[in-house]
């Protein structure tokens, strides 16, 4: 566990106890205060110099000065000079710390046999040939033979290879157990939890989530359980056991979590589900066991798991035989301490997920997670208390800046994309060198974060740029003139990302989607291929991801949604989302072929009523293309006045965003640090 329950010792101004334990790094600083140590006791046992030529040795017998030699081991030999010489011998004389060298002098380290060695001496005796260079006769010193054991050598000798060997194993632990309590090697299967509870200063609560009201009160229902207990149990009524979060990514699963750490007031237990997962086989199992061992020391307490998808895919599904053994373990050991034959009485489970399709249908069930929270992309309300939310950290805002009008912007935003937003509204206003943050900031943030950034300063042929405006064109007249395809309300040729051009559109907040709507929006999507092929004869490569669209949106309506009148009311879609259809198809090679035609058939009829649509306006779609080359940006009023209002959206109320004329000067003015050549 990273973190303990904090006492009144850590409180602020409380004054900290030193703490006093056993530390891994002691036995480094051991190892290397004896290394140390061995270094200065050599250095500091005495002068002693090796002999490497014979001449030297033969030197110092015949001048007498050698006092004794001392065969040691029978391998080397230690010189002793004699006390009334050594004053001549400044470079053996000093001793350690500055006394006298009382010896060894002198060292030979391989005398080869004690025979040999003393065969030299006398052959060095016998050799006068210089017989006035010695005024007395050679005497030979006395030659002793001793046997000596270093036993600390010796056991340093067994014990740092090993010893040198085992810290680097500890260290290779230690990085694969990710550091820190955890990751010590008799640690590796405790839990790595982080835990929170009423001292914690979690700052997070139910008031700062928007727009997630079912999903609240449902959660709100469990920490009330934990505080009042009472209140139910006096009804009959049982604590769920768990609660998983399930929704697209961005939506506020993990903030939820936060906030019921944050009001709870009991110990949270915080742990990812690629946590468990560890390469050494029985770690996930035994880190599911701890965490469930602390918190039910510390119950009643809850357990949160982020993307318990990573330790809850559904067994029996890997490719290849084996390779989910560990990963299965550690979901086994789960639904035990859930609901085994031991109760977590107090022990509340909550978990979240992107895939709940992949999920083990044992984790589902009732008795593990009772309770199944949804936590869908917001709806318009949703949308616009999530931007008061996170509207609050901004400091400065312009008036003009209007909530509704910028939630009804946002259609398929999730609360992480809205934070984005604002985030970048921010950034953009800051940029500019602006006092305030104002409407056409948050405008511009949509933009960015829909579509990218823009380049402006990116070149583009004349050719190509009329190409690109007719493709742009297209798409907004055909979305314009047909009533279930989606109103356009930006549609500009300027660069922005990946593409050369885009198009906002405001879709139609529904729940079920009809065979006509679906069939619009193929044709709106198409209708920037069906104008380059009117206007100039020929297509481009331009509607690469049109064409993706328009396929899959086509095949779903004949593969899964039964929109086809010749394959019937048939669906090969898989719910389940255990991949029962990856290697073999649900149907036969002649209905493959039956799909394909349809699909095939379907894109051409509406390619066909595209190009119908385009033909009977051209010539307003050319004022369009042109205006769009004039003005780069075109908005909702601009096309108003060229095709007039739309029937449909009589009585409805539409976004516009279109800017001042100032306004855009501004923009462009400021935002251009480089602007483009002049041609």
């Amino acid at each position: 566990m990273a973190s303990n329950i904090p006492n009144n010792n850590n409180k602020p101004g409380a004054p900290k106890k030193p703490k006093f334990g056993f530390n891994l790094y002691w036995i480094y600083a051991l190892i290397a205060i004896v290394l140390i140590g061995i270094q200065l006791f050599s250095t500091f046992s005495g002068g002693v110099k090796k002999l490497k030529e014979e001449q030297e040795l033969k030197n110092l017998i015949q001048s007498n000065n050698v006092d004794k030699i001392v065969l040691v081991n029978s391998k080397s030999a230690e010189l002793y000079i004699n006390v009334d010489s050594l004053k001549n011998f400044p470079e053996v004389a000093k001793g350690s710390f500055g006394g006298v060298n009382k010896g060894p002098h002198y060292l030979i380290e391989n005398i080869g046999s004690p025979t040999q060695f003393e065969n030299k001496l006398e052959k060095i005796k016998a050799d006068t040939t210089n017989p006035k260079r010695f005024s007395n006769p050679v005497v030979l010193p006395e030659v002793k033979y001793e046997d000596r054991q270093n036993i600390l050598r010796d056991v340093l000798m067994w014990v740092l290879p090993l010893g040198i060997l085992i810290l680097v194993w500890i260290f290779i632990m230690r990085r694969m157990g990710g550091g820190g309590g955890g990751g010590q090697i008799f640690n590796i299967g405790k839990a790595k939890a982080k835990m929170f509870d009423a001292e914690s200063n979690v700052s997070i609560n139910f008031d700062s989530v928007a727009g997630l009201d079912e999903a609240k009160q449902e959660l709100k229902e469990i920490v009330d359980f934990l505080k009042t207990p009472k209140k139910y149990t006096d009804l009959g009524a049982k604590i769920p056991k768990g609660a998983l979060l399930i929704g697209p990514p961005g939506t506020g699963k993990t903030l939820l979590a936060k906030a019921i750490a944050g009001e709870a007031k009991v110990p949270f237990f915080s742990m990812s589900g690629s946590d468990f997962v560890e390469m050494f086989v029985g770690v996930g199992a035994s880190r599911v066991r701890d965490l469930f061992k602390q918190a039910k020391e510390k119950a009643p307490a809850i357990i949160f798991i982020d993307e318990v998808d990573a330790i809850g895919r559904a067994r029996g599904r890997s490719v290849a035989q084996g390779a989910n053994d560990e990963r299965e373990s550690t979901l086994n050991q789960m639904l035990t301490e859930m609901d085994g034959f031991e109760t977590n009485t107090g022990v509340i489970v909550i978990a979240a997920t992107n895939r709940a399709d992949i999920l083990d249908k044992a984790l589902l069930r009732p008795g593990r997670f009772d309770r199944q929270i949804f936590v869908d992309l917001p709806d318009l309300a949703g949308r616009k208390e999530i931007f008061k939310v996170h509207m609050k950290p901004l400091k400065k805002l312009s008036t003009d800046v209007d909530v509704d009008q910028l939630a009804r912007q946002t259609p398929g935003f999730s609360g992480a994309d809205i934070a984005n937003v604002c985030n970048e509204s921010a950034l953009i206003a800051a940029r500019r060198n602006k006092q305030v943050i104002d409407r056409q900031d948050f405008n511009d943030a949509i933009d960015r974060v829909i579509g990218g950034l823009e380049k402006r300063n990116k070149v583009i042929a004349p050719k190509e740029k009329k190409t690109i405006a007719f493709h742009e064109a297209g798409h907004a007249t055909v979305s314009w003139l047909l009533e279930y395809a989606s109103p356009l309300v930006k549609v500009t040729i300027i660069p922005r990302g990946q593409s050369l051009g885009a198009a906002w559109y405001m879709p139609e907040e529904r729940q079920i989607t009809t065979k006509e709507q679906m069939i619009d929006e193929i044709c709106a999507a198409l209708g920037g291929r069906a104008a380059e092929d009117i206007m100039f004869g020929k297509v481009s490569t331009g509607a690469l991801s049109d064409l993706e669209k328009v396929t899959k949106q086509a095949y779903a309506m004949v593969t899964i949604y039964g929109l086809n009148d010749k394959i019937g009311n048939i669906s090969f879609y898989d719910s389940s989302g255990q991949s029962d259809y990856t290697f073999n198809k649900p149907y036969s090679e002649k209905t493959a072929e039956i799909i394909d035609e349809e699909v095939k058939k379907m894109i051409d009829e509406c390619y066909v009523r595209t190009k119908k649509v385009l033909q009977e306006n051209k010539a307003n779609l050319e004022i369009l293309a042109q205006k769009l080359l004039e003005k780069e940006i075109l908005y909702r009023e601009d096309l108003e006045e060229i095709f007039g209002m739309r029937s449909w959206d009589e009585g409805k109320d539409v976004v516009r965003v279109k800017e001042t004329e100032s306004g855009r000067n501004d923009h462009e003015n400021k935002d251009q640090l480089n602007p483009p050549p002049v041609n």
